[in-house]
């Protein structure tokens, strides 16, 4: 059992001729009825490996997309079973778990309905234990119970570096609202050496230095807090000296709409919009991540989806697979930029879970890291 307290899969009872159901998070991005990344499949398999080994006759579950409690044919698992079966034919999968209302309340005649005829179970899906979900939370009332490798994994790098980060540390966070990240801001301020915010979020901070931010992004609502952050944290909190800039009429994602693209400086014009960290900024950036021995990085940049905005992004995923420190992404965007990039090979940990390794950095907990810890077999 490792030092947060879990239950591992050694610690479940013999397995051999016995069924194991396993909360997995094949939450995977599907276009046109095409797996495009399928990470969080693959990351799955030590532990479906090990269980299959065991002798345990192993069931999948997993939630996919947002389909609000009802059959939807948009979140249909067909093309993830497909996977699954190529790559463990022998492991069966469910129907997806958020088709039914009672997922998302944790709802007890659900539970009961998800481990009847089951003798033990495994949660491995690191990208969802942030969530009180009957999935997720359930089945350790009554189940022996374990972390799977994926799981255990995620929760020793995740807070090995928050509790004892070789220094500097160094946090890169991007990212659309800056609301959506304020707490782990603050968690993560407590234990960084150096801060470096891009992305949109950056222009909330950057009015709240008094900066014109044109038609940027901003939370308006949010930069008091943000004044407040940059008051305290003094010069360990490093924001953009220049941005990329989309001028009037422009359209993301449709460059023949018209509207110049200029690098300026932090002083943007009515009617121009920030879209992307400026060259100075992305050199400034990569400076800082060089001198890390430790760096974790959560957001782009820029909207790197377009390409005449993807400059500030790919300079950062660079920086960070090129330092000699211990270095993770925190998934989401920045793991799928990471791979669009050709750098997530070079990355020491890329998490499965952008929202789940927020939470753990800023709480130091999960819920389904709780519920493990009062299984029957913890």
């Amino acid at each position: 059992m490792p030092a947060f307290g879990v239950p591992t899969l050694e610690d479940l009872p013999p397995l051999d001729g016995k069924r194991v159901l396993l909360r997995a998070d094949f939450n995977v991005p599907i276009r046109d009825g095409v797996i495009t990344d399928d990470l969080r499949i693959q990351a799955a398999m030590p532990t479906i490996e090990w269980l299959l080994g065991q002798g345990a006759a192993v069931t999948a579950c997993t939630h996919l997309g947002r389909p609000k409690g009802a059959p939807d044919p948009q979140y249909d698992l067909g093309p993830v079973r497909a996977r699954l079966a190529e790559l463990a034919p022998a492991v069966e999968l469910l129907e997806n778990l958020r088709f039914d209302p009672g997922e998302e309340a944790d709802d007890a005649d659900f539970v009961a309905r998800l481990v009847d005829g089951y003798d033990a179970y495994v949660n491995d899906a690191f990208g969802a234990s942030h969530r009180a979900h009957a999935s997720i939370v359930g089945p350790p009332r009554t189940l022996p119970s374990a972390a799977g490798r994926l799981l255990q994994r995620e929760v020793e790098v995740l807070l090995g570096m928050r509790d004892k980060p070789l220094r500097p540390f160094v946090a890169v966070l991007g990212g659309a609202k800056v609301s959506d990240k304020l707490s782990v801001i603050d968690a993560l301020l407590e234990v960084v050496d150096t801060l470096v915010i891009g992305g949109g979020m950056c222009f909330t901070f950057l009015a709240a230095t008094g900066a014109s931010v044109g038609d940027s992004l901003v939370e308006l609502d949010q930069v008091d807090h943000c004044r407040r952050l940059l008051e305290q944290a003094g010069d360990r909190i490093h924001l953009p000296s220049d941005v990329t800039a989309l001028g009037p009429g422009g359209v993301l994602f449709e460059p023949d709409k018209g509207g110049d693209v200029r690098q300026m400086g932090t002083s943007i014009p009515a009617g121009w919009k920030g879209v992307d960290i400026g060259p100075g900024t992305a050199a400034e950036f990569g400076d800082v991540v060089a001198d890390a021995r430790t760096v974790f990085w959560n957001g782009p940049m820029g909207v790197f989806e377009d390409p005449r905005f993807e400059a500030g992004t790919r300079a950062v995923a660079a920086a960070v697979a090129d330092s000699r420190g211990f270095t993770v992404i925190g998934g989401g965007d920045s793991a799928a930029a990471a791979e669009q990039f050709g750098v997530a090979d070079r990355i020491d940990h890329v998490s499965t879970g952008g929202g789940a390794s927020l939470e753990l950095l800023e709480q130091g907990d999960l819920p389904g890291l709780q519920a493990l810890r009062g299984a029957p077999n913890a």
